[in-house]
């Protein structure tokens, strides 16, 4: 640490023996300095503020019916854009900056340096923002912040209506393709189901549904038919006897509606009865029609028979016991429901057999009907809902022509500053007094290095590496001593008119 301090005094007393060259350097420095900050241009600064207003009475009363867009993002994205090269190349032609450059250079470096110089501040949340430009000239700066002001309410205002245009025009044609879509969907499941009529679904039912139910129908028919024919079976037990026939003359030629039987009248009767209902809701060729006029010929045909075989031998006394005409009644019925049983199952079998028989071509019939209903109504569901979107976007596009979603306010319009916003003189000014200070004693101690004396005997021996015997003082005169003492005021006069001036300049500047 001594060493430190010794070598440090050392250092000192060599720039104070320089000291009128430090002086001297420090005024040089200063002076120039402070000559080129004076004379350098002012700069002026033009501002203006604008407030973006974003609520509108409208946007919560028609929610849901239109399309807002994020008017959030939007300012966000105008303000991180307002200072692009597209739009400062616009405001260069809007100021005529445009006819200062010569080449495509120099563009090139005037909207470089536009784009350095251009401020936009904003507070944030308030959508509040500042836009600045500092320029020599004061004119120039206040219509550069014009033209960027009227750069930023464009950017908000306009292509509203024709971004709705484009929009409505998209989803007209969306519209348009889903409906030749539809057109085509609906012409596929009708030429569809005209190819396959006869072994399309039922409603609600698909196939294994109906042949299960064609199987419960056949099962339930059979069962009905054997209790049919246990009563039939019950009845005829009871009668003994030829089968009572109450007959009339007739001759040989006699027809069968003119032969009187009890018991096969009263089953053509029946059966005539169940084939008008029948054909209520059938036609001449539905299986049951068919097989009850079959049986109703065949009934017609055994009268006839019958009445060949006991016209000679039957006792007509015999068909008229009351009890017996009873019973050939019910037998009548029984055998009427028994046919009638017979017509049923005869129909429900074939239908199972042929449901049966459809078992590989069925399936696929429904599986093909329900992809095509699946994609017809994937479009129909699109087509609603983009028609949907087609009178929001209309709505949309009214609202945003008729009304401004996003108001511009302009809270300070642009203006120039009477004084100069720079450049900071004073700050200069102190920067160049310090560096003056500085310099001399950086020249001080260059010059005590390139021309070294000894202060010290210590620092003598270690140079020269002999004994010192001693040293004389030096003893000062009384003129001396005075001349001395007025190189001392010399030299703080000369430090004090230094700072004197680094104050008059500061005070001019103020």
């Amino acid at each position: 640490m001594e060493e430190l301090t010794t070598q440090l005094l050392v250092y000192l007393k060599g720039i104070w023996k320089y000291r009128w060259a430090a002086v001297a350097a420090a005024w040089v420095v200063a002076v120039i300095g402070w000559v080129i900050v004076y004379k350098l241009p002012d700069d002026y600064q033009a501002s203006a503020r604008i407030y973006v207003d974003t609520q509108n009475v409208l946007k919560p009363l028609l929610q849901g019916m239109t399309v807002s867009p994020d008017t959030q993002q939007q300012i966000s994205i105008m303000s991180r854009t307002l200072i692009s090269r597209p739009n400062v190349e616009r405001v260069i032609r809007m100021v005529d900056l445009d006819i200062k450059a010569k080449d495509t250079k120099d563009q090139e470096r005037l909207v470089k340096e536009l784009m350095d110089k251009i401020k936009l501040g904003t507070t944030g949340r308030d959508n509040l923002f500042t836009i600045s430009y500092n320029n020599q000239n004061p004119r120039l700066a206040k219509e550069i912040v014009q033209s960027l002001l009227t750069l930023f309410v464009e950017g908000g205002l306009g292509n509203k209506s024709q971004d709705s245009s484009s929009a409505i025009r998209f989803i007209d044609e969306q519209i348009k393709s889903y409906e030749e879509k539809l057109i085509a969907g609906e012409n596929n499941l009708k030429a569809f189901k005209q190819k396959n009529i006869g072994i399309m679904p039922q409603q609600g039912n698909d196939y294994y549904s109906q042949l299960s139910q064609a199987m419960d129908d056949l099962n339930k028919t059979k069962l009905e038919l054997r209790e049919a024919q246990q009563a039939r079976d019950a009845i005829k037990r009871q009668i003994t006897g030829d089968e009572p026939v109450l007959l009339v003359d007739q001759g040989e030629s006699g027809s069968a509606s003119s032969i009187v039987n009890v018991e096969l009248d009263s089953r053509i009767q029946a059966l005539n009865k169940n084939l008008d209902a029948l054909r209520l809701n059938y036609t001449e060729l539905h299986p049951d029609i068919i097989a009850a006029k079959r049986l109703i010929a065949q009934l017609e045909e055994r009268k006839i028979e019958e009445a060949k075989l006991t016209r000679n031998g039957s006792d007509p006394g015999k068909n008229y016991s009351p009890m017996l005409q009873q019973l050939n009644v019910a037998l009548a019925d029984a055998e009427a429901d028994v046919a009638s049983m017979n017509a049923r199952v005869e129909e429900y079998s074939a239908r199972y057999e042929r449901l049966k028989s459809l078992s590989n071509a069925v399936p696929q019939v429904e599986a093909e009907l329900a992809q095509l209903n699946r994609d017809y109504q994937v479009n129909k569901a699109n087509y609603e809902k983009l028609l949907e979107r087609r009178e929001s976007a209309k709505i949309s596009g009214d609202l945003g022509s008729t009304t401004d979603l996003v108001s511009f306010r302009v809270i300070d319009p642009p203006t120039v500053s009477d004084r100069p916003v720079g450049p900071d003189r004073g700050k200069f000014f102190s920067i160049i007094f310090l560096g003056s200070l500085l310099a001399g004693i950086g020249i001080a101690f260059v010059i005590s290095q390139v021309r070294p004396t000894f202060h010290s005997q210590t620092s003598l021996r270690e140079i020269s590496g002999k004994p010192i015997l001693g040293s004389i003082p030096m003893i000062w005169t009384d003129k001396e001593k005075v001349k001395r003492r007025k190189r001392l005021y010399a030299f703080g006069l000369s430090l004090l008119s230094l700072l004197g001036l680094y104050g008059i300049l500061m005070l001019k500047i103020a």
